[in-house]
């Protein structure tokens, strides 16, 4: 049986319901002036021709008229093997995504809004762009999938229809909702039709951006050294380099060593990895620690100029465990990355704290450090080249607040804050999700962490002028979040550690609950801090935490057996 005969016999029901849709895609084909995108591939235009025609112009029906971020072309390239019958080695397969998001990707403006979704990030994001769209797309999925495509309208629309056919209850869950809006001054269609036509308006397949990106477009030079700064939730920050290495014989392939170590617990972590830079700069990656498995994953971006790159570098089962990571290039000229301990209480005995970041002179010394107004450093305990302990003072009289700090000429914002007192603390998430699991299917955690805050001038919380002190020592325990009466939920869903790591308990029905039921529910989770001093306070925090079942269907392609 030839490609174009395993493609048609494989999703019969597919076909049928998407048959008007096939018939304008040869149509569509047959038609030299649609706006879109050549394929110059080879590669690309055997392994896809047998489904999607090309014209006289190397346009190719679907294929042509969309561009995307990597994840995006992998999950399209994964659908065409598991459901349509192509068969590609993992050869074959890479060559046609880097093909198609090199020349069909996203610039940095487009991508930047979106990065949300690549680095798998859980945040409570909310397109205000178009109530309608959002309502119909977020029925099952994130919008960062859908801000992070460009298509031709005719493309939406056929997407919409793939999506019909495929999952069919989505007509009820997003699309129709039971029929037309009244007539109510608004446009009386379908939902999914006015989402359509916003999509096909907010995200069309040419774009300026896109355009003049192309422009300037290449394989970006990364290689060298580069500061490493960032922070992981519940072991805090970490300080240390990368080495970035070009894989022989290729222009966007690189090879990594990582070496960095958490302030808090002075732990040392090295890494080896290896990763590919799509449309010049999208990172994208894998590392391993020594005895750590599976490997983990590198979504970065690198920024214009090549001076810096940032992103998320996570695992897990749900990629529920990251950091936010910076990586800034290690030229010779001083770089200041840090501060630790980042809070100073006004009118308090001197502190150390500790600058990082990289070619700090040997010769550092008080008078090359400049604090600003209110704090005072009385000498420099130890310097080396990328780090400078110092013991300072804050005056009792110094304004609170975040000021700039400066180190042997190099800037770095906000790097202290002044404070007479802490005001409160904060927990991040302010609300969690984790998933029951470890007997039929993987748990998902939740880590917590907890800063504290200083009010502003205004003395309120919640305002634009309140400045972030940052961590402080937690105690962590959970409460009952009552909803009925008797609510025991508290006592089955799982426990929290002393560093805020919330582990679910087993999935599977529990005979020790009332009606046999999972060991699913919701729950306070509890920050506790009591400050120093004699005018001691103890302060407290709650986020909400909702533990759930699994996931039982996963949609990432990465998830699949490679």
């Amino acid at each position: 049986m030839d490609a174009k005969a395993r493609c048609r016999s494989a999703l019969p029901m597919v076909i049928l319901l998407l048959a008007v849709p096939r018939a304008a895609l040869a149509r569509q084909a047959s038609r030299d002036t649609m706006p879109g995108y050549p394929i110059r591939d080879s590669a690309v235009v055997s392994q896809c021709s047998a489904c999607h025609a090309q014209d006289s112009t190397g346009r190719m029906t679907r294929i042509s008229f969309a561009r995307k971020t990597p994840e995006g072309w992998e999950t399209s390239i994964r659908r065409m093997a598991t459901l349509n019958g192509a068969q590609l080695d993992p050869a074959a397969a890479r060559n046609v995504l880097r093909y198609l998001a090199n020349q069909q990707g996203l610039s940095p403006e487009e991508l930047r809004p979106g990065r949300f979704e690549v680095e798998r990030r859980m945040i409570d994001y909310r397109y205000t762009a178009d109530a309608t769209t959002e309502t119909t797309c977020r029925a099952c999925h994130s919008m960062g999938r859908v801000i992070t495509q460009r298509r031709t309208r005719e493309e939406w629309s056929l997407l919409v229809a793939m999506h019909r056919g495929y999952y069919p209850i989505v007509d009820f869950q997003g699309f129709r909702r039971q029929g037309p809006r009244p007539t109510d001054g608004s446009s009386g269609n379908h939902p999914m039709d006015d989402a359509i036509t916003h999509l096909a308006r907010a995200f069309p397949v040419n774009t300026p951006e896109w355009t003049a990106w192309k422009t300037t477009m290449r394989s970006p030079r990364i290689e060298g050294a580069w500061l490493l700064s960032g922070t992981e939730p519940g072991k805090g920050a970490f300080y240390g380099r990368v080495t970035i290495t070009r894989a022989p014989g290729t222009d966007d392939e690189f090879t990594t060593q990582a070496t960095y170590a958490y302030v808090q617990s002075g732990s040392r972590v090295q890494r080896t990895g290896r990763a590919t830079v799509y449309t010049g700069f999208q990172w994208r990656g894998r590392s391993t620690a020594a005895g750590q498995e599976p490997a983990w994953r590198e979504v970065m971006m690198v920024e214009p100029g090549w001076q810096q790159m940032s992103g998320r570098w996570f695992t897990g089962d749900y990629d529920e465990f990251g950091m936010d990571v910076t990586l800034t290039r290690a030229g010779s000229n001083v770089v200041l990355a840090g501060v630790h301990p980042r809070g100073l209480q006004a009118g308090a005995a001197a502190t150390e704290i500790t600058l990082f970041g990289a070619n700090f002179p040997g010769s550092m010394n008080a008078a090359g450090i400049d604090p600003g107004p209110g704090v005072r450093i009385e000498r420099v305990v130890r310097a080396s080249a990328d780090r400078v302990t110092l013991l300072v003072r804050a005056e009792s009289g110094a304004q609170t607040g975040a000021r700039d700090l400066f180190a042997a000429g190099a800037p770095l914002r906000n790097a202290l804050v002044v404070y007479d007192t802490i005001s409160r603390i904060r927990i991040t998430p302010v609300a969690g999700m984790a998933r029951v699991g470890g007997a039929h299917f993987p748990r998902q955690y939740q880590q917590f962490d907890a800063v504290a805050w200083l009010d502003g001038a205004d003395r309120r919380p919640d305002t634009n002028d309140d400045v972030e002190i940052g961590p402080v020592a937690i105690t962590w325990s959970l409460e009952e979040y009552g909803v009925t009466y008797d609510d025991d939920d508290v006592k089955f869903v799982g426990s929290i550690d002393r560093n805020g790591l919330f582990t679910p308990a087993p999935d599977g029905p529990n005979p020790e609950r009332s009606g046999n039921r999972n060991n699913i529910g919701d729950v306070w989770v509890v920050a506790t801090h009591t400050t120093a001093g004699p005018a001691s306070r103890t302060l407290r925090a709650r986020a909400n935490l909702v533990v759930t079942v699994p996931l039982y269907m996963r949609w990432e392609p990465w998830r699949l057996e490679r």
